[in-house]
């Protein structure tokens, strides 16, 4: 079994590759500062981005295997696993990690908004790609975030000035996270748009999954099915599809199905018969969503 190195606080992560210790809650990490560190297959209990500056070999995550890209950005959420086991060998790293626990957000405005950045719950086959800028911004806010970190743990303080300096670095936190929700926005926009885009491949998926007669035997299409077709994970995958069309992946779908029903209704087909053709369970099942998505049951459309 892999060794695995459980990362409970911000602070087990950066004592094990030898970072300087910043706050209980936030750590900032600067690979180039370090003389040398040892990989680690890490569990997270904490949140983590990591920025890579340089080559790193081959990673894990859960049970895939990938690589980050010079200027890519990784985001990890609590019970998530990733890394490459440690073989003792020193490596030596370029770039930027930041680690916050979960009590940095308790009761706060920032822990009701986590939800939306939703690119902690992708997976690492999907990082952010980032522009020269974009990374520019990105350190930016990491070196003004440590500099905080830094002075507040420098001086002895009162409570209310610990209370500011933390209420500072949530603040600051909070600026990345909404940075980083803008990049990835860019990057829909353009794997959406892009020559054969996301939406010409995704139809492409559902004919073809229509002409092998799937729905037979797997029902209608899923959100799953078409996003691993489409070498992407469901989330990652639906927010492509709301970028593009304002519409969610699985609404997106049933536009579909329905436009294909109403081929079958034109031509005669009886409801029952087309429900079952698509793939639905029962034509009550059918008609609703058909109600759904057009405003007229398909009785009326007949």
């Amino acid at each position: 079994m892999a060794k695995i190195l459980h990362i409970r606080s911000v602070n087990d992560y950066a004592r094990y590759i030898g970072a300087p210790v910043l706050h209980e809650l936030v750590s900032v990490i600067h690979y180039d500062e370090l003389t040398a560190m040892r990989h680690s297959l890490n569990s997270y209990e904490v949140y983590a981005m990591f920025l890579n500056d340089g080559e790193l070999p081959e990673l894990t995550y859960g049970t895939v295997q990938y690589t980050m890209p010079q200027h890519t950005l990784m985001c990890v959420s609590p019970g998530q696993i990733g890394g490459r086991t440690d073989t003792g060998e020193i490596v030596h790293a370029s770039g930027w990690a930041l680690l916050f626990d979960p009590k940095l957000l308790h009761d706060t405005f920032l822990g009701r908004q986590m939800s939306r950045y939703r690119f902690f719950s992708y997976n690492t086959s999907e990082p952010l790609l980032m522009t020269e800028e974009e990374r520019g911004i990105f350190v930016d806010c990491l070196e003004h975030l440590r500099k905080e970190l830094k002075a507040s743990n420098s001086q002895t303080s009162s409570n209310s000035e610990a209370s500011n300096a933390l209420n500072l670095s949530a603040s600051w936190l909070s600026l990345i996270l909404e940075y980083c929700q803008r990049f990835y926005s860019r990057q829909f926009k353009m794997q959406s748009t892009g020559e054969k885009g996301l939406l010409h491949r995704l139809e492409t998926v559902l004919d073809n999954y229509y002409a092998r007669g799937l729905q037979t035997e797997k029902g209608l299409p899923t959100v799953s099915y078409c996003a691993s077709q489409l070498c992407l994970s469901a989330g990652y995958f639906g927010d492509l599809v709301r970028e593009a069309t304002g519409n969610t992946a699985i609404g997106f779908i049933h536009e579909f199905v329905i436009r294909r029903a109403n081929e079958l209704l034109r031509a005669g087909n009886s409801i029952s018969s087309t429900a079952y053709d698509l793939g639905f369970q029962t034509p009550s099942h059918f008609s609703r969503v058909y109600k759904k998505v057009t405003g007229i049951p398909p009785s009326e459309y007949k």
